[in-house]
């Protein structure tokens, strides 16, 4: 007779392995953001008469991007970490309710920023 689903363990090795090849991968992405922070600030730097509200929205994008990277990685090591699967359906719930809340936020938030930069920088009037 099998054992249910939830009381899975997962083993030491695997668990191990997955936080390396996390820890691997958000060291790519460091280093990829760095790399694109600097190609960002040299753009900045060639156009920076013709930025204007581009330019805010752009930072703010980078920001979204970068919060939401991590929020993953942070998530994929949560997982890594689960002891079984009811503990990594349970993750996988949180961040999903999560995630969905913090994209919404920001969709928010790009969108009061365009209506700013539509009004010229002026707020509603």
């Amino acid at each position: 007779m099998q054992a249910p689903l939830g009381t899975f363990e997962i083993p030491n090795e695997m668990r191990t392995m997955a936080e390396q090849s996390v820890v691997q991968a958000r060291q790519a992405f460091d280093t990829f953001m760095n790399a694109a922070h600097q190609a960002a600030a040299k753009f900045e730097q060639q156009t920076a008469a013709a930025q204007g509200a581009a330019n805010g929205a752009g930072k703010k994008i980078m920001a979204f991007a970068e919060r939401n990277v991590a929020a993953s990685f942070d998530f994929a090591q949560r997982l890594a970490r689960a002891k079984d699967l009811q503990e990594m359906a349970e993750i996988q719930q949180e961040f999903a309710k999560a995630q969905m809340q913090t994209l919404s936020e920001q969709a928010k938030e790009l969108g009061q920023g365009g209506a700013q930069a539509g009004n010229g920088g002026r707020g509603k009037g």
